[in-house]
């Protein structure tokens, strides 16, 4: 897992086009990477792809918007807790209590190892002003539903309802109009593919 991959050497090279100031510790950036690979190890998306490749490209996306160690790094561990065996008490040794702090708040599975939804997620998050998290959140759902077509019909409805609700508000609220209109786009592209919706539903991404 040391050795780079396509989604790594993208990343990392945009990060230094973007580092003009030398702020980014690329140490842990790196760190962070193998991390991700050693303990996401053979998960694979439902498209076939690496599951590691997901928070990578999250990474990348943010990098535009937030460029922060913390983030980048939080953003590449943003799974980690809730689908590997990667610990809070592993993540606050190796990168810190803040990075440890964030990656557990982006954790869906709560009390009780009862998992919430990304929706409500962004509903706690946005309670408690983590606005950087919510920047992830964001480029987490927009970087899933580039590859919703391989989701199970019954998932993509309720993946595009979720998302007109609760992520093309918080686009908005965030200031990011690029990630809200690729998010209506997507969402129209499925909405015509599906054609599942109703005439209400479809006014929503008006």
């Amino acid at each position: 897992y040391s050795a780079p991959c396509k989604y790594s050497i993208r990343l990392i090279e945009k990060l230094k086009s973007l580092d003009t100031k030398n702020i980014l510790n690329f140490d842990l950036v790196n760190k962070a990477i193998y991390w991700a690979r050693k303990y996401h190890g053979v998960q694979v998306r439902k498209s076939g792809e690496p599951f590691y490749s997901h928070p990578l490209e999250v990474a990348y996306m943010i990098s535009d918007y937030k460029l922060k160690t913390d983030v980048i790094v939080a953003s590449i561990l943003h799974d980690t807790i809730e689908d590997t065996d990667l610990t809070f008490e592993m993540i606050e040794k190796e990168f810190g209590k803040i990075v440890a702090n964030q990656v557990m708040d982006l954790t869906r599975v709560k009390e009780s190892d009862h998992k919430i939804s990304a929706g409500k997620l962004t509903e706690l998050l946005w309670e408690q002003k983590k606005y950087d998290l919510l920047l992830i959140k964001q480029f987490d759902r927009l970087h899933n539903i580039q590859t919703i077509k391989f989701l199970s019909p019954e998932k993509i409805k309720k993946t595009i309802e979720e998302t007109i609700s609760k992520f093309l508000v918080l686009a908005i609220y965030l200031g990011i109009p690029e990630c809200k209109n690729k998010l209506i786009r997507t969402c129209y592209e499925v909405i015509g593919i599906e054609n599942e919706f109703s005439e209400q539903e479809e006014d929503l991404l008006m």
